[in-house]
């Protein structure tokens, strides 16, 4: 930017220093003409005036008559006046000075000269060839002055015709170096117009391109290193914001999946300790009691019905540990997979739900309890909330992406942020890859849909 700023500036810069000489060249040429002007007039008006001091002596020395001889009296005062001026006007030139002045000096001497000033001019009754005599001298003392009149007219239009010359070189001058500094700058700005799109404005629109990419969660987003100074800067430190990023997403995956892995392991043990401790411990008391009452007698039908009311709210409490058992985390899922677990939520579930199960082989660990506690909360809340007729779970296995499905006919209206018991759920989908929406217009159902990646990232 400073290389074509300063570039610029001369090529402008010069072209005013060009235009500003012109301008001053074709004022100082304006004002030759005009002094030209003035001087073609002062010539005329001293040739004119000498013209009349010939020609009224040479009425006079022709016809005697004396109105010649006072016209005469009248150019003869005026033309030193004039020739003065003349000179003048001639200004720094030596030659038209020069020329001038001679003019001047010859005009005045033949005036002085001339019979007519000296009071001994011819009279009408002198004889003809003394006339004769008198206009021929006349004429040859004029010759001189005609000569410098032609002189000095012809050397002051050779000199309008260089002047007019060099002001029309000076305007070509002119005109060339506003054509050259336009062009130039338009060129120049156009290049460097294009230097900005290229070296600025599409790195930095490349790099908020992937900015929103990355915002968007496309971590693997990267903008080419090409920008130079400050662009190539912003364009390396994008990057390794980016690469930060994606090593704490990854980082924070791997942790969020171990603490998954860990509550899953700790829900089947906890699982399994219930079902081989204390339901087994349960089902033996049951099967004590029941045997007690066997044996009492008949005529103890108190103690009976007492054995009995005991026998039958401990088998409510092992329906009750059995279900809790189911919730932490059912043997069916580690035992059989996702589909025979997806049954068994169907048969317990108060609404009727309609089973497309397409999922071949067991699928992993991971994504089998996620699905499940996604399909398990979904049914809960349609037989709590949605005051549906039916509900209908999907669930396929395809291009290494598990799509499950839960859709019912309820009220719809239901929201993430609610209370429904998908939200730790999302966080759960999340870290392993995959996306969790929820879909409930009013009057129109909730669909809960789940991807889930069957390989990790």
């Amino acid at each position: 930017m400073i290389v074509v700023s300063t570039l610029l500036m001369l090529l402008i810069g010069s072209a005013f220093a060009v235009l500003f000489r012109s301008v001053a060249d074709l004022r100082a040429t304006q004002r030759l003409a005009q002094q030209s002007q003035g001087l073609l007039m002062a010539v005329n008006q001293v040739q004119r005036q000498f013209f009349n001091l010939e020609t009224d002596a040479r009425g006079y020395a022709l016809t005697g008559q004396p109105q010649y001889n006072t016209r005469w009296q009248v150019a003869q005062a005026a033309f030193p006046k004039e020739a003065v001026a003349l000179t003048r006007l001639a200004g720094s030139n030596a030659e038209q000075r020069s020329t001038a002045e001679r003019i001047q000096q010859t005009g005045m001497a033949y005036i002085k000269e001339h019979p007519i000033s000296s009071g001994s001019a011819a009279k009408y009754d002198s004889p003809t060839k003394q006339r004769t005599t008198t206009s021929e001298r006349d004429d040859w003392r004029a010759e001189p002055i005609r000569d410098a009149f032609h002189r000095i007219m012809a050397t002051e239009q050779s000199l309008a015709t260089a002047r007019e010359e060099r002001a029309e070189a000076t305007a070509n001058r002119a005109i060339a170096a506003t054509v050259g500094g336009l062009t130039g700058s338009v060129l120049l700005i156009t290049a460097f117009a294009g230097y900005i799109l290229r070296a600025i404005v599409h790195p930095v629109r490349q790099t908020a391109a992937m900015a929103d990419r990355l915002a968007n969660g496309d971590l693997k987003a990267r903008t080419p290193e090409t920008g130079a100074g400050e662009v190539g800067v912003l364009e390396r430190s994008f990057n390794r914001m980016a690469d930060s990023l994606q090593e704490s997403h990854a980082e924070l995956s791997t942790s969020r999946s171990r603490i998954l892995a860990a509550a899953d392991q700790a829900r089947r043990r906890i699982e399994h300790d219930l079902h081989d401790g204390a339901q087994q411990q349960l089902v033996a008391l049951v099967l004590e009691l029941k045997t007690a009452q066997s044996v009492i007698p008949t005529a103890q039908p108190e103690l009976k019905a007492k054995m009995s009311r005991a026998a039958e709210r401990l088998v409510g409490v092992l329906d009750d540990l059995r279900e809790l058992s189911h919730g932490i985390h059912p043997a069916v899922l580690s035992k059989g997979g996702l589909p025979p677990a997806l049954r068994a939520l169907a048969r317990r579930s108060p609404v009727p739900v309609e089973l497309d199960v397409q999922v071949p082989q067991r699928l992993p660990e991971r994504i089998e309890v996620a699905a499940y506690y996604v399909a398990s909360e979904a049914l809960a809340n349609t037989a709590k909330h949605a005051q549906a007729s039916y509900a209908r779970v999907s669930a396929r296995a395809d291009d290494d992406v598990l799509y499950l499905s839960v859709h019912d006919d309820g009220v719809g209206g239901a929201a993430l942020g609610r209370g429904s018991g998908l939200v730790g759920l999302t966080d759960r989908i999340r870290a392993l890859g995959g996306t969790l929406t929820l879909r409930s217009p009013e009057r129109q159902g909730t669909t809960v849909q789940a991807c889930l990646p069957l390989t990790e990232a």
